[in-house]
């Protein structure tokens, strides 16, 4: 099941969009809100696959209000002006609906989140992984790599590149989280929400940063603490 909400300060086209979401048999409505502002803390505190969103909304619009938030979940937005639609692409909606809003429309972005999801786990199920490698789904073949040939994971939103010091990097639908879960935690840590480094690969840190060759990678504060108890364990004075 996809769960949603779903947001717009019309009540008829929030009754509109509701109705929708109960007869669609993979969505699972969570929540109706007439504004982003009652939302948000929902969102916070919830766990949420898709949100439906309204954009030109008084006090907070919907692209604002998506831009604001630190790890959106996937967006489909609905609205009667087609003029957003190039904005709301740029925030990686992965639908525009315009208003009125008949049941096929609906039905078809509903899919799309459903086929993104469907790629997602799929993508996760076909990683496999020991000590000392692990295969990973990318460009439609199952790749093999050695964990001692990873320098660095990159996350990029939906997609991971993991950087090796054999070959060009290898980009993969995976999440950062799955990798972590995957990895072995004596030669990988998760320095930042968009790095996961090889512990063995690690010659400089620089200023709070690690260096790879003439890439600088940040440490975030709420990982900092773990990765130097790592440096001090290791430290020779």
């Amino acid at each position: 099941m996809i769960t949603c909400i779903t947001i717009d300060d019309e009540p008829l086209a929030l009754k509109q969009v509701v109705s929708y979401i109960n007869k669609t048999p993979f969505l699972e409505l969570k929540g109706n809100f007439e504004s982003p502002i009652e939302a948000f803390s929902f969102i916070q505190e919830n766990t949420i696959d898709l949100i439906f969103i309204d954009i030109n909304m008084p006090d907070l619009n919907g692209l604002d209000f998506v831009k604001s938030l630190k790890n959106p979940p996937k967006i489909i937005f609905t609205t009667a002006y087609s003029e957003y639609a190039l904005e709301g692409f740029k925030v990686d909606a992965l639908d525009y609906l315009l208003k009125p809003i008949d049941y096929a429309s609906f039905l078809k972005a509903a899919n799309k989140v459903k086929e993104w999801f469907d790629l997602k786990q799929n993508a996760a199920e076909e990683i496999k992984s020991n000590d000392d490698y692990l295969f990973i789904k990318s460009e439609y073949k199952i790749v093999r790599v050695k964990l001692d040939d990873i320098t660095y994971i990159e996350g990029m939103r939906e997609y991971v590149r993991i950087h090796l010091t054999v070959e060009k990097p290898i980009m993969t639908l995976l999440s950062m989280k799955l990798l972590e879960q995957q990895l072995p935690s004596s030669k990988f840590m998760r320095v930042h929400r968009s790095y996961i480094v090889n512990l063995t690969k690690i010659s400089t840190i620089e200023r709070n940063r690690i260096v790879f060759d003439k890439t600088y990678i940040p440490i975030s504060e709420q990982y900092k603490d773990v990765f130097h108890q790592f440096i001090e364990k290791n430290f020779l004075q």
